[in-house]
């Protein structure tokens, strides 16, 4: 007789999932113990993870509101490392990245989820409701398509210290997949790479000390990173 694998659902912690990584406001902060109920109802992750999960929402529960806004607009939206943005890991600011947004856009919408006014379709939180609206197997095959991008963020967000880590681990556990060393290139930070140059004293923070010197051709973006969006995705 055959045998057949059997790949358990993990709907609603994926779902749980991607509320954890949206912006902590009120609304959020309020469903916190429906989210804890959720994972632990379903049990699709391993006790492990879900004590530390069990431990990112009671930091969640415990800071006070501004701080834990703060906090997060500091870890994920000040650097590409930690950019919740997937494209941003693929494809950073190259032409591709239009391309890609519209074609996972219409996957979204061939499947009849379309997304908040301002969303964009690469938001790991917007990733992950698409993802579980699929079939399990189909579900985890296409987590596993993105293990190598939630190990990267993974091993970034630990570096950090982040108990966010936890969301990404458990990512990595529902694609069937372990986390594995990543080297982290240093960022330059972001204040550096925008700073205006002094005026009449050389053309940015790396150029020449005085007029009479070379001056250096120091490139940067020249589009602002997306700003993080506030709405989720309708279906």
């Amino acid at each position: 007789m055959a045998l057949f694998n059997h790949t358990p659902t993990a709907t609603r912690s994926l779902r749980v999932l991607a509320r954890l990584l949206g912006y902590p406001d009120a609304e959020l902060r309020a469903h916190l113990p429906g989210l804890r109920a959720a994972l632990l109802q379903e049990q699709a992750l391993p006790a492990p993870r879900l004590a530390e999960l069990d431990a990112l929402i009671d930091t969640l529960e415990r800071k006070a509101a501004l701080e834990a806004e703060a906090d997060y607009v500091e870890l994920f939206d000040r650097g590409r490392a930690t950019s919740l943005h997937l494209f941003e890991h693929v494809h950073g600011d190259s032409r591709d990245r239009g391309p890609a947004m519209i074609d996972l856009a219409k996957t979204y919408e061939q499947a009849g989820m379309f997304l908040g006014e301002g969303e964009m379709p690469d938001f790991l939180p917007v990733v992950l409701e698409f993802t579980s609206t699929q079939p399990p197997r189909q579900a985890r095959e296409f987590l596993a398509e993105m293990a190598h991008i939630f190990n990267a963020l993974f091993a970034a967000l630990q570096q950090r210290a982040s108990p966010y880590a936890c969301v990404l681990g458990a990512l990595l556990e529902l694609a069937g997949e372990k986390a594995s060393p990543v080297e982290i290139v240093a960022e330059e930070p972001m204040d550096a790479v925008w700073q205006e140059p002094v005026v009449f004293d050389g053309c940015s923070s790396k150029g020449q000390a005085r007029p009479d010197q070379p001056q250096p051709i120091h490139i940067v973006p020249h589009a602002a990173r997306q700003a993080r969006p506030t709405q989720g995705a309708q279906r």
